[in-house]
């Protein structure tokens, strides 16, 4: 919503692709983390007005003096956890304000997680809302398609222009090595471009 104060959480392809978009919505501010510089970079580049590492000790003393500037209790409106690190959902918990609301794109798939659910989740009666992409929500089926969802999603990926998260690019019969590197590598590795062989 307009003049919210936004935190997302994993500046990967999907949180780059994210910060863009909310870039473009006038926010009070726009903070992200991510534990790599590269990263970073590229999401103050894209629009972020601070990005910071979230394995930093003091991290959520930083964040809350950031978001001060707009809220006294130094909290966020949004969170949007979207880096895949469990321990990521809890910070988001723990930054997010009274009524505030946690969008959760991230899958975990069979991480352990451990959430703290107590006092201040409650007191402060905090949302969270899970995102899925496979199917329209419930509320939207009367107005929207995966069609509509879909043209709309292609027009703003041509405004963001993400072919500048490329880092790499390699041939396709290298794929198990580019995989290897997006894990092995992350700090270096962003989106790898896999080019199939042209005709002659």
């Amino acid at each position: 919503m307009i003049g919210e104060q936004v935190v997302v959480f994993g500046q990967g392809v999907v949180g780059l692709l994210t910060t863009g978009l909310l870039a473009r919505t006038p926010l009070a501010q726009l903070l992200t983390l991510d534990r790599y510089p590269l990263r970073r970079e590229m999401s103050l580049a894209w629009g972020a007005d601070a990005s910071l590492d979230p394995t930093e000790p003091d991290i959520l003393a930083r964040l809350q003096e950031a978001l001060r500037d707009h809220d006294p209790a130094g909290r966020a409106d949004l969170s949007m956890e979207l880096s895949g690190a469990p321990d990521a959902l809890q910070q988001a918990i723990d930054i997010t304000g009274f009524a505030g609301r946690i969008l959760i794109g991230s899958w975990y798939g069979r991480k352990p997680m451990r959430l703290n659910l107590g006092s201040d989740f409650h007191r402060n009666r905090i949302r969270l809302i899970s995102s899925q992409v496979s199917t329209l929500a419930p509320r939207l089926r009367g107005r929207w398609s995966k069609a509509r969802r879909l043209r709309i999603a292609w027009d703003w990926l041509a405004r963001l222009h993400p072919a500048e998260l490329i880092t790499h690019r390699v041939a396709f019969d290298q794929a198990p090595q580019a995989y290897a590197l997006l894990h092995t590598q992350p700090q270096e590795h962003l989106q790898i471009i896999l080019q199939y062989p042209t005709k002659d």
